[in-house]
């Protein structure tokens, strides 16, 4: 928990005075309206961007959810819009250039499996470490076919009784 809160600390206070930093460095050789021109210029696209791809993993998310599908993939990529779609609206280049990299659909698989890998990393090394759950499927998991879906398909037909005739 230490660590955790140590790391975000080095963030919010390095990455604020870097990004301060860059932008006076720009300023100067540019100069400032043009500094906040291109500030605002890349959060405006940053936000118009990030909400069309998000539209677009919602419908992925929605297609596959109808299909009975778990959309596991489509999830980290919006959630990486959603990170990218923030660092955008935080003046400063570093965050811009983070930004696009997350919302691009370029280069947005490459984060989305190095968060997969992240996630997974987690929570194999904390899976025992939990207490009072439990996951009906996980106990099963070694009874079912290899293919065989987490969800069952019934289909009925009602039958003519005596009693109704």
């Amino acid at each position: 928990m230490i660590k955790i809160f140590i790391r975000l600390l080095l963030i919010f206070t390095i990455v604020p005075i870097v990004e301060l930093a860059l932008l006076i460095e720009i300023g100067s050789y540019i100069g400032i309206l043009p500094t906040v021109f291109l500030v605002a210029i890349t959060g405006i696209v940053g936000v118009t961007l990030a909400r069309n791809q998000g539209l677009i993993v919602v419908t992925k998310i929605r297609n596959k959810l109808s299909r009975g599908e778990i959309p596991t993939s489509d999830l980290i990529e919006g959630l990486l819009i959603l990170v990218g779609g923030v660092t955008l609206l935080t003046p400063g280049v570093l965050t811009d250039i983070t930004g696009f990299l997350l919302i691009i659909p370029f280069t947005r698989p490459l984060f989305a499996k190095l968060a997969s890998n992240i996630f997974k990393k987690y929570v194999d090394q904390n899976q025992f470490k939990t207490t009072g759950s439990f996951n009906f499927n996980d106990k099963y998991k070694d009874e079912r076919e290899p293919n065989q879906k987490d969800y069952v398909d019934i289909e009925y037909e009602e039958e003519d009784t005596e009693d109704e005739k």
